[in-house]
C-alpha cells in the first residue's frame, strides 16, 4: 500500500514543486519516501527509507536541492518489498525522460518479467512490480518509433499497459519537460483524484495536483477535485489544461473497501464517498450487531466503550451513543510507530504493539469494557490489547470489529498476511467463538459484509456509478483473475513466519546509509548551467531526454570541431597577409615558411628552373608554380561544417551555449 502525488505548477519558472510534494506526503504516511522534479529539462531526485522527515532532512532547502515546476512523489508502507532504499519510488526510464510512481500491485508480475526479458529486451533492476509497469509503458512508447511524442502518443502507449498489466493500480508519471500523467486500473481498485488552484505567481495560470487521497489536495489549497475514473487517464501538458482519455472501457467501479475501513484518513473523500461518514455508518450498523449478539442483558453490563486508536474512533463514538454508554479514549497511541499489522514479520509486529499503545488503567479497573477496532487481521494486536486490558484491571473484555472476518490475503497492495500462509489470518477456518478464545476475549462481534457495503454506499455524496466494492479479503473473490503462481511469488517477497529479515537502512543523520538517489536515470544537484527551455505550445513535441543526454555528451566534441576550424582559418588568413607583405619586400619564401604549416600542392619544379636565376626574377618564376594551398579549402569546410553541426546540436540535442560560439558574420553561412 502506497501513497502517490503529482504536481504541475502554472509558473514554468517556479522552483517550489518539491516543497508542495514534500508537504503532501506527510498526509499519506509511510515507510519510505521519494520525490522527483524537473527543471530546465533536467531531473532532480531524492528518495530513501524511513519517514519523510528523515529522507528530506532539510525541508527549507528543498527548492534549492530539488528545483522544479513539475514533479511526482511516492510514499510506501512497509509491506511487500525490500530493505533496499533503491526500491523506493519514483522510478526513472527512457524514452522521453519518463518517471513513474505506483500505488497498488500487479498479479501477473512473473509473466511480465518474461515478456520484458525475452521480447522487450529490457533490464529490470529491482523486485518491485512498479518497475515492471514502468518498463511495459516505456517499451510501448519506444515501439511508437518516434524521436518526439505528443499527447496522443502518451495516451496510445497506455493501451499496452492495460493489455499486459493485471491488478489494482493507480499511477502518476512525469514526462520530463512536457507534463504530468495520471491513470487508474479498469476496476478502480486503487484511488486517484485531481484538483486545481490559481497560480500564486502568474495571473490567469492554474496549478494542478494529483494524489491518492483528497486530503493532500485540500490541505494545499486545491479545489475542483474530481476522481479519475476506472480505465481513464489524464494528461496535463506544461502550460495547458487537463486532457482526459478513456484508454479502455470501465470493467467495473469497485474501489477497495479497505480504504474506507482503515487506510484513508477520515478527512478524505474517495470516489465520492466520505470516509468519515462511512465510518459513522459502520458504527450505527455495528451497534445493531452488538445488540443482536449480546442481547439486552449483555448490553446493560457494558460499562464503557473504548476505541483502539485511531481509525476506529469515529465508529466507536457512534456505537457508544447508540448503546447509551460512555466513550473513553483509554488507549494512548504513540504516533511514531508503524501500523503493526503491515509490519514485515510476526516478531516485529508483536514487539510493536505494546510500544504503539498504552492503557489508562483507571478507565479499565473493575469494568466491563467494549473494545472497538476497525478490523482483526492476524490477531496479534487484538490478543495483546485484550491482555493489556485485563492487566489494567478489566473484569470482562468484549471486542467488536467494524469489518467482517478477514479470511483471505490482500493481493492489491496491502500486506495483510503471507499468501502462502493463510492460517496467519486468525479468522481463517475458524468460528467466531474459536477466534474469541484464541485472542482471549470473553466475546467477539463482527460486522456483516452486507452491512459494511451498505455503510459505504450510504456515505456517497452526489451521483456515482459505484454499485459494489473489492472485498476479496472477506470473500476470496477478487476483481481480477489471480494466478496461483502469484501467491507463491508474493510469498517469497514478504516476510514469512520464522524468517529473519534484515531491517531497512533508514535515512537520517545517524544512519550509515543516508538518503539515496535513483538507481536509474540522471540525477542532478542544482547547477548554474541548467538552462530553461522556452515554454512549449500545445502542438509542440517533446524533447526526448535520450537526445538531451547525447547532446550533453557530444557537446565538447562539437565545440572542439568548430574551434579547430576557426583556428585553421585564422592561421590561413594570417598567412595570406604575410605573403602579400613578403612579396612586396622580396621575402616571399620566408613568409611562406613561417605562415603555412600545412602541406601545399605546388607543381613539380621544372628541371633547371630556379637554379640559374637569382633575386626578384627567381621569385617571380617560382611563384607561377605555387598553387593555392588545399589546406585553405579543407579548413574552410571544417569550420563551416563545425558551425552547422553546432547549430543542429543546439536545435535537436539541447547542447547549451552553442550560439555563443558561432561568430555573427558566419551564422548565415552555416
Amino acid at each position: 500500500m502506497c501513497g502517490i502525488s503529482a504536481i504541475l505548477l502554472g509558473d514554468v519558472k517556479a522552483t517550489t514543486a518539491a516543497v508542495e510534494l514534500h508537504e503532501s506526503i506527510y498526509y499519506l504516511q509511510h515507510d519510505a519516501a521519494g520525490i522527483t522534479v524537473c527543471q530546465g529539462g533536467r531531473l532532480y531526485q531524492m528518495k530513501g527509507n524511513g519517514m519523510a522527515s528523515k529522507v528530506f532532512q532539510e525541508p527549507a532547502l528543498l527548492a534549492d536541492n530539488l528545483p522544479g515546476y513539475e514533479g511526482i512523489a511516492h510514499v510506501r508502507y512497509p509491506t511487500a518489498g525490500t530493505s533496499s532504499a533503491s526500491e523506493a519510488q519514483p522510478f526513472y526510464d527512457s524514452p522521453f525522460g519518463l518517471s513513474l510512481a505506483v500505488n497498488g500491485n500487479l498479479v501477473n508480475s512473473e509473466e511480465l518479467r518474461v515478456f520484458l526479458d525475452l521480447e522487450a529486451r529490457r533490464h529490470v533492476n529491482t523486485d518491485s512490480d512498479s518497475e515492471l509497469l514502468l518498463n511495459v509503458y516505456a517499451h510501448a512508447l519506444h515501439e511508437l518509433g518516434k524521436a518526439r511524442a505528443n499527447a496522443d502518443d502518451i495516451f496510445a502507449g497506455l493501451r499496452d499497459v492495460y493489455t499486459r498489466c493485471k491488478g489494482g493500480f493507480a499511477c502518476v508519471a512525469m514526462i520530463t519537460g512536457f507534463g504530468i500523467l495520471g491513470f487508474r486500473d479498469e476496476n478502480g481498485i486503487r484511488p486517484l483524484c485531481l484538483g486545481s488552484r490559481p497560480s500564486s505567481t502568474v495571473q490567469g495560470a492554474l496549478d494542478y495536483f494529483m494524489a491518492s487521497e483528497s486530503v493532500a489536495l485540500t490541505q494545499l489549497g486545491f479545489t475542483n477535485i474530481v476522481d479519475i475514473l476506472p480505465g481513464q487517464a489524464v494528461f496535463i501538458q506544461k502550460g495547458g489544461k487537463p486532457q482526459f482519455r478513456q484508454i479502455v472501457p470501465m470493467k467495473s467501479y469497485t474501489p477497495d473497501i479497505f480504504e474506507f475501513v482503515y487506510f484513508s484518513r477520515p478527512d478524505s473523500t474517495s470516489d465520492g464517498i466520505s470516509v468519515h461518514r462511512s465510518r459513522q455508518n459502520m458504527g450505527y450498523k455495528l451497534a445493531d450487531k452488538v445488540k443482536e449478539i449480546l442481547g439486552e442483558k449483555g448490553v446493560d453490563e457494558i460499562d464503557v466503550v473504548i476505541p483502539i486508536p485511531e481509525t476506529s474512533n469515529t465508529s466507536a463514538s457512534v456505537l457508544a451513543s447508540c448503546l447509551n454508554k460512555p466513550l473513553s479514549n483509554a488507549f494512548v497511541k504513540n504516533r511514531y510507530t508503524f501500523r503493526t499489522f503491515i509490519m514485515p514479520g510476526q516478531k516485529a509486529r508483536q514487539q510493536g504493539i505494546r510500544r504503539k499503545l498504552s492503557p489508562i488503567q483507571v478507565e479499565f479497573r473493575d469494568k466491563v469494557v467494549l473494545l472497538v477496532d476497525d478490523s482483526i487481521v492476524r490477531g496479534n494486536t487484538s490478543r495483546e490489547i485484550v491482555l493489556m486490558s485485563r492487566e489494567a484491571g478489566a473484569k470482562k473484555v468484549i471486542l467488536a470489529s467494524c469489518s467482517p472476518e478477514i479470511t483471505h490475503p490482500h493481493v492489491y497492495g496491502i500486506d495483510l498476511a503471507d499468501p502462502g500462509q493463510s492460517p496467519e489470518l486468525v479468522a481463517h477456518g475458524k468460528t467466531r467463538q474459536q477466534i474469541a478464545k484464541e485472542i482471549g476475549a470473553d466475546e467477539l462481534i463482527y460486522q456483516s459484509l452486507d452491512d459494511l457495503k451498505a455503510a459505504c454506499l450510504e456515505a456517497i455524496e452526489g451521483e456515482t456509478q459505484i454499485k459494489d466494492f473489492e472485498v476479496g479479503v472477506f470473500s476470496g473473490k477478487y476483481q481480477t483473475d489471480v494466478p496461483e503462481s502469484y501467491f507463491q511469488h508474493l510469498s517469497e517477497l514478504r516476510a514469512s513466519k520464522g524468517q529473519k529479515r534484515k531491517p531497512a537502512d533508514e535515512a537520517g543523520p545517524d544512519s550509515k546509509k543516508l538518503t539515496v538517489i535513483a538507481n536509474g536515470g540522471p540525477v542532478n544537484v542544482r547547477s548554474s548551467e541548467a538552462t530553461e527551455r522556452e515554454p512549449m505550445t500545445s502542438q509542440e513535441d517533446i524533447r526526448p531526454s535520450s537526445q538531451e543526454i547525447l547532446g550533453q555528451n557530444i557537446a565538447p566534441l562539437i565545440r572542439l570541431f568548430c574551434v579547430l576550424g576557426t583556428q585553421a582559418m585564422g592561421e590561413l588568413k594570417k598567412g595570406e597577409e604575410e605573403m602579400q607583405t613578403a612579396t612586396a619586400t622580396n621575402d616571399f619564401y620566408a613568409a611562406k615558411r613561417r605562415s603555412f604549416p600545412f602541406k601545399t600542392s605546388g607543381g613539380r619544379r621544372r628541371k633547371g628552373h630556379g637554379r640559374q636565376l637569382a633575386g626578384p626574377e627567381r621569385d617571380r618564376t617560382r611563384s607561377k608554380h605555387i598553387r593555392k594551398p588545399t589546406s585553405r579549402l579543407a579548413s574552410h569546410r571544417l569550420r563551416t561544417r563545425g558551425i552547422a553541426l553546432m547549430k543542429y546540436a543546439g536545435e535537436h540535442y539541447s547542447v547549451p551555449d552553442v550560439q555563443d560560439l558561432i561568430p555573427q558574420e558566419d551564422a548565415r553561412d552555416a
